[in-house]
């Protein structure tokens, strides 16, 4: 009974920060950047990462806590760690580049460039890996 309930937290935990994550990738994202002029789609999604990281996070640590018997509780609570580094390295890195890119440095421009494909490249491993263990978990 236990077992079931906790199979069930973890179930539901991974299936909320797939679809989580999903939809800020192909839908939020996207609708910022053809809605808004770009001044203000930056400014909004620098305001929606945190709050996306924070959510990762929580449902990562859920996922990680419930499944702690098992292997994919380890690899969550590395989806849980990597999106703390996300959140507290390389989005603020990420943030000072694009000011710089914008007042002109063009170094500052490439670098921005090579860190955002760094965080989308990550956030579509966590994707997969949040896939995986969720087929795994429900299965």
């Amino acid at each position: 009974m236990i077992a079931t309930a906790i199979t069930i937290i973890a179930v539901f935990a991974l299936a909320l920060q797939l679809g989580g994550m999903i939809f800020f990738a192909a839908v939020v994202a996207p609708l910022v950047f053809t809605k808004l002029p770009a001044s203000e789609a930056g400014r909004f999604i620098r305001a929606v990462f945190p709050v996306y990281y924070i959510y990762v996070l929580v449902t990562s640590v859920i996922a990680a806590l419930a499944l702690a018997t098992q292997w994919e509780g380890a690899v969550m609570a590395i989806v849980a760690l990597l999106t703390i580094w996300l959140r507290q390295g390389l989005m603020p890195r990420i943030n000072t580049l694009s000011d710089a890119a914008r007042s002109g440095d063009v170094v500052a421009q490439r670098r921005f460039d090579a860190a955002h494909r760094m965080s989308v490249a990550l956030n579509v491993v966590q994707i997969i890996v949040t896939g995986v263990v969720l087929a795994r978990v429900a299965a």
